[in-house]
């Protein structure tokens, strides 16, 4: 930028990080980002109306935080709120002072852009990340998620196990989106004695949202079969010790998305720290969310044993995450979105 004639100064914001994302109130994803930026540029003694943001916002990112940029009527409801269409967001729109030239474009309408304007692949063809960072892939929480229908949920999910196949009632929520409207519901993960049948799985995996309305997300769980409902977590905030828990994981996990060659075939493939801990004192566990999607407001898991995802790869991925330390659990997602959103925050 500089070359370019423009002043640019980086400013390191993660202790301002800290104290908004040790909170694990269910939207405290949006503030990971235009909110800190705002206070601590006020910090640094900058006024905030010479302020003007710039950032990469995408039709999507409008759609689902019920923008009225793509909702004139205001009738949307809020599917998840997006650290670029915060109510500060709005306030600097209205007074003219952001900046976002790719507002109309969906994501593979950007790659094409980016084609065409003749930027290296590399770039055009990155994986997307998340404005807050990872943060937003941590699902905090002060104790387990128990709802007044978990019995009766749990009773409709015996009728999906067989004697090979478990499922398990999680002590966790995450973001969903079905009948076009956000959803915090409990989180299923199925398990197996042997090897998996992952066509199998993923049929499953469409059929018990329909069965089970306080249910948004399926996960495939490896390791020896669980049944019935956890009631257990280690307590888990956004911490820099928790962070990094994450960071190797995602690290490890992007390394052999690059030697398989899948950072192109899945859109998407974000890793998710959860507080469930499976029995074991101060664990937690990771799971992997393959994406395969056009325009990313619908999409489906990769099915392991394909191209997408071969086996071979799925096999280190599950060795490399186990190795983090602190790590019990490792799952694979198998949830389409609808029901279930891209991220899980």
């Amino acid at each position: 930028m500089g070359s370019s004639g423009i002043n640019a100064e980086y400013m390191g914001s993660s202790g301002i990080n800290a104290e908004y994302m040790g909170s694990s109130g269910i939207n405290a994803e949006y503030m990971g980002s235009s909110g800190i930026n705002a206070e601590y540029m006020g910090r640094q003694g900058l006024k905030f109306e010479d302020m003007i943001l710039a950032q990469g916002t995408l039709r999507p990112d409008l759609i689902e935080s019920a923008s009225t940029i793509a909702n004139k009527g205001g009738t949307a409801d809020v599917i998840k709120t997006h650290h670029n269409d915060t109510a500060l967001v709005r306030q600097l729109r209205a007074q003219g002072r952001v900046v976002e030239p790719l507002c109309d474009y969906h994501k593979d309408e950007v790659r094409q852009l980016g084609k065409e304007l003749g930027l290296p692949e590399h770039l055009v063809m990155r994986q997307p990340f998340p404005g807050p960072g990872l943060a937003i892939r941590i699902l905090c929480a002060n104790e387990p998620f128990v709802t007044d229908n978990d019995d009766a949920i749990v009773a409709k999910l015996r009728g999906f196990e067989t004697e090979a196949r478990k499922a398990c009632l999680l002590p966790f929520r995450t973001v969903g989106v079905q009948g076009d409207a956000r959803t915090y519901s409990h989180c299923v993960g199925l398990s197996t004695d042997g090897e998996p049948n992952w066509r199998e799985l993923l049929d499953v995996a469409k059929e018990i949202p329909k069965a089970c309305h306080g249910v948004n997300r399926i996960i495939y769980l490896h390791g020896k079969p669980v049944s019935g409902k956890l009631t257990t977590i280690t307590k888990t905030t956004c911490t820099p010790d928790v962070i990094k828990q994450l960071q190797v994981a995602d690290y490890a996990v992007n390394q052999i998305l690059y030697k398989y060659n899948l950072t192109q075939k899945l859109a998407q493939c974000p890793i998710v720290l959860t507080p469930v801990d499976f029995g074991v004192e101060g664990a937690r566990a990771i799971c992997i969310r393959t994406f395969i999607t056009n325009d990313f407001m619908t999409g489906v898991p990769a099915e392991v044993g394909t191209e997408y995802f071969p086996t071979a790869a799925w096999d280190e991925v599950v060795a490399a995450v186990l190795d983090v330390e602190g790590i019990v659990r490792v799952g694979f997602d198998l949830t389409a979105k609808p029901p279930g959103t891209t991220e899980w925050e």
